[in-house]
């Protein structure tokens, strides 16, 4: 480091997000990732900022996750306390609630749930759960398609299972739940899990599901973080407002057949406002920012910031450069990346847009699991302090964004990401000359650069591919039209009441969530595509019921397969190489 360079900014952001997966407002959960990667990653990532007072981040989350969080918290307790099902399958048959079945495709069907995880990390290093896979044959979550399976269900007692339930639980728990004395003894006790052994671990499960936002607007409260929010059922903005904001990263995609979402920028409006009452009634208070779904963003979506008096957004790095080139920016300009490290100021528009480091946010998400967390962090630091050096004495002027995904990366690190968290934690808050903020702050104190044009896209290659423009995406995009425009008419007729009325608002926002096109396509795993695209089916039936119209045929028949590879189960999407 030079001794002219002065702090460097820096900003943290962990965005926190799991589609709705329950089988309409209040029927049965479909898939386990909300109290999962509660148990693992929302707990861990908690404890990892108790743990560094002086660390400062944005801690990032979508209202249908506080809700189910919280309906989780909910449902233990009543499970425990009175021992009523929850609404999650795998909970049930874990406290013993629901009876191991006996039928063979039951019994499969929980083997293949309980390799739902990186085997590498989470499968392998554990010699008893290991075992318990490894003698069926399934050691690891690409196997398990053995004919001989079935078959082979019949042989295995009650307990097998049980231990198995165990055990996944038990590997799913963050690493800092895997110090307390209960979750060593379960581990060291390796197997014949007894009811009560069962139900000591479903208490600590309910405890820290239930600490969650309390522990996370402590944070707030004391300063240490600050919190955001996207709308409410985590909608790409942009493409309900108008479909042609996919043109301007993709100017010659095929589109759905239908012309737009009908009364997209109103169906906006209510995912921002009613995130916000959500948001306030967890946490307390009005956030100042907001990270748009996806990082997505456009003009007409800085416009509706705007109205709700919010202070910032923020997108990608390819959503930057095609700004650049929309703007009229210089070549060099792009080329040397000085104003992706400025918080933005659109002319015509208050709302401040800020631009991740696609570099560094993708090195955190993808390549720093394979290191030590000591030369991933010495190697993330020098990258930053590269850039105050580049700056020198305006350092203090600039602020790099790093933003990511809070939960989805640390399952391909050893324990969890402790070691590289815990590293780089201790590194930032004591640096001398990089300063971790919030985005709040930066607004505050850190001048804007003008910029012309806001470029319509999203985080991921700064366009909207992930979510329209190939032949599922599209066909999922008619299907909801299909159901918004039944909406539309039998709200006209004023036949619903107001219960009625606001369950079916409901329910048309969780069809409007992102996560069903994320997932449709053939580069997308199988599996994962099928339990997606059949939720989607389901909300979309559970939409015309609450409507009191016939759901179409076609939600009868699968519209996206699958079959692909991708990188981290598809969970995430690398930006750079």
């Amino acid at each position: 480091m030079t001794t002219t360079a002065k702090s460097l900014n820096v900003v943290l952001c962990w965005h926190m997000h799991q589609p709705y997966y329950r089988e309409g407002l209040k029927g049965a959960y479909h898939l386990p990732w909300v109290y999962l990667h509660g148990i693992k990653d929302y707990s861990d990532m908690a404890a990892h900022l108790e743990r560094y007072p002086a660390m400062r981040t944005v801690v990032n989350f979508a209202p249908v996750l506080l809700e189910q969080l919280d309906d989780y918290a909910q449902q233990l307790d009543v499970l425990l306390k009175h021992g009523k099902p929850t609404q999650d399958h795998m909970l049930n048959l874990l406290s013993g609630v629901e009876r191991i079945p006996s039928d063979a495709t039951s019994r499969l069907r929980i083997v293949r749930d309980c390799q739902r995880c990186n085997a590498t990390r989470m499968i392998h290093p554990y010699p008893a759960f290991h075992r318990l896979l490894s003698m069926i044959g399934v050691a690891d979550e690409t196997s398990g398609d053995s004919a001989g399976l079935p078959w082979l269900m019949g042989y295995l007692s009650e307990q097998y299972f049980l231990d198995l339930l165990t055990w996944y639980h038990l590997v799913w728990l963050g690493h800092s739940l895997r110090q307390l004395p209960l979750v060593r003894r379960l581990m060291a006790q390796e197997k014949n899990y007894s009811a009560a052994d069962r139900h000591e671990l479903l208490h600590l499960m309910q405890h820290c599901i239930a600490g969650l936002i309390p522990r996370y607007r402590a944070l707030a409260q004391r300063g240490q973080i600050e919190l955001s929010m996207t709308p409410y059922g985590h909608p790409i903005v942009p493409l309900l407002n108008d479909f042609s904001n996919l043109r301007d990263a993709m100017p010659d995609a095929p589109v759905p057949d239908a012309p737009g979402y009908p009364g997209g920028a109103e169906r906006s409006r209510w995912h921002l406002q009613h995130g916000v009452e959500v948001f306030e009634r967890y946490f307390g208070m009005k956030p100042a920012g907001v990270w748009l779904s996806e990082g997505g963003v456009s003009e007409d979506a800085l416009a509706q910031l705007d109205k709700m008096n919010f202070s910032w957004t923020a997108s990608g790095e390819g959503v930057w450069r095609n700004s650049c080139d929309k703007s009229g920016c210089p070549p060099e300009q792009t080329q040397t990346k000085r104003a992706l490290f400025s918080p933005a100021q659109v002319d015509g528009f208050k709302t401040r847009v800020f631009f991740r480091d696609d570099g560094l946010s993708d090195l955190i998400g993808f390549k720093y699991s394979d290191w030590h967390a000591d030369d991933a962090v010495g190697d993330f630091v020098q990258h930053l302090e590269n850039i105050a050096t580049f700056f020198g004495k305006d350092a203090n002027r600039h602020v790099v964004s790093v933003i990511l995904d809070g939960e989805n990366a640390w399952e391909y690190y050893p324990d969890n990401g402790h070691h590289f968290l815990n590293s780089l934690y201790a590194a930032l808050s004591n640096h001398p000359t990089l300063k971790v903020g919030t985005f709040a702050e930066q607004v505050a104190h850190i001048p804007s650069k003008p910029m012309k044009r806001l470029a319509a896209g999203s985080w991921v290659y700064g366009s909207f591919s992930t979510w329209i423009g190939s032949d599922d995406k599209n066909r999922g995009w008619d299907y909801l039209v299909a159901a918004k425009q039944a909406y539309d008419s039998v709200v006209a007729t004023g036949k619903l009441n107001a219960d009625q009325l606001a369950l079916a608002t409901r329910q048309l926002a969780v069809c409007e969530g992102s996560d069903w096109f994320w997932w449709f396509g053939d580069y997308n795993p199988a599996s994962s595509v099928s339990d997606f695209e059949q939720l989607y089916r389901t909300q979309l039936r559970e939409l015309y019921r609450l409507l009191g119209v016939a759901p179409p045929a076609l939600l009868d028949v699968p519209l996206s397969s699958g079959g692909g590879w991708a990188e981290n189960a598809g969970t995430m999407r690398r930006n750079a190489g």
